[in-house]
């Protein structure tokens, strides 16, 4: 049967009722979500993401910011006698105002994924999913490019490509050598055809494309997405590190800290058996430690 205009008006309207509900039903039963950057991003790369969130309970929904900050400004707004959602919404309605900065966060190629789970993990995910890119004259470079000193495999016919972007070659048997390595592109540049084609002859695919996370939501907080590279070791070395400065400070100082403790209690009981050693007085930890001290071997004159 052909589909007719008014049959693709009509799933249309359907697909954006769907998504304008799926918004309001994800803000309703979760308190995390990751804003991310989808520019760049293949179809292929979407599938595999959303198969791998489905299994740690997360989801993402993607529309157009239009679509997605109505359906917020509906959501947040309280249901009256007469709206068309009245009956709807009236018994389930409550106040969000912490999610009035989400409406900020809707802008250009955005996605947001939803989770009551470790937001680390989600991370993992997207940074899993990346796929290798040529330079297309143009284009932004999201990264440096470097072109490294070595052979090339280019025949001598070729130096006019590096002459143009002045990159110092030398010819080694029969082929393009370049003598020093040279940063051809900055990350931020328009990548220029000349660009282009000397990476294309080198068969160098410089850029890598993912989803990147712009932003974090955290139950009405918005945090620096950087959070998500700290690892828990990295947090234990850190407060052991803080642990061991507290309790320099304190032996230094003489102002008694709860970390200092048990270095106080190893310094008493240092010297204390420092006193036997001098004295008639011990006690039993003291006289194993000066058995082990007799029992060890002998330390030559100096």
């Amino acid at each position: 049967i052909k589909m007719g205009p008014r049959t693709a008006t009509k799933k249309t309207r359907e697909a954006k009722e769907a998504n304008w509900n799926r918004l309001q039903d994800l803000l309703t039963n979760n308190k995390k979500a990751l804003f991310v950057d989808v520019d760049n991003v293949s179809s292929l790369q979407l599938t595999k993401i959303r198969a791998a969130l489905r299994k740690i309970n997360a989801d993402m929904i993607m529309g157009k910011n239009t679509l997605m900050k109505a359906s917020l400004n509906r959501y947040l707004t309280k249901p009256e006698e007469g709206d068309f959602d009245y009956e709807q919404r009236k018994d389930s309605f409550k106040e969000r105002p912490e999610l009035n900065v989400v409406l900020g966060l809707l802008k250009a190629n955005t996605g947001i994924i939803f989770t009551n789970g470790d937001l680390g993990e989600i991370k993992e995910i997207l940074d899993s999913e990346t796929r290798g890119a040529p330079a297309k004259a143009g284009s932004i470079a999201p990264d440096d490019v470097w072109i490294r000193a070595g052979p090339t495999g280019l025949d001598p016919k070729q130096t006019s490509f590096f002459q143009t972007l002045n990159i110092q070659t030398k010819i080694n048997k029969s082929q393009v050598e370049i003598i020093q390595e040279k940063r051809i592109i900055n990350a931020g540049d328009k990548v220029e055809a000349t660009h282009a084609a000397l990476l294309d002859k080198l068969k160098i695919t410089p850029f890598s494309y993912k989803m990147r996370v712009v932003s974090v939501y955290d139950d009405g907080k918005i945090i620096n997405p950087s959070i998500l590279d700290i690892k828990p070791e990295d947090i234990i070395k850190s407060f052991s590190k803080s642990i061991r400065t507290m309790a320099s400070v304190s032996l230094g100082s003489g102002y008694v800290v709860k970390a200092a403790v048990p270095h106080l209690i190893g310094n008493a009981f240092k010297n204390l058996v420092g006193v036997t050693f001098e004295t008639d007085f011990t006690f039993k930890q003291a006289d194993e430690m000066k058995k082990a001290a007799a029992s060890g071997p002998a330390v030559a004159a100096g």
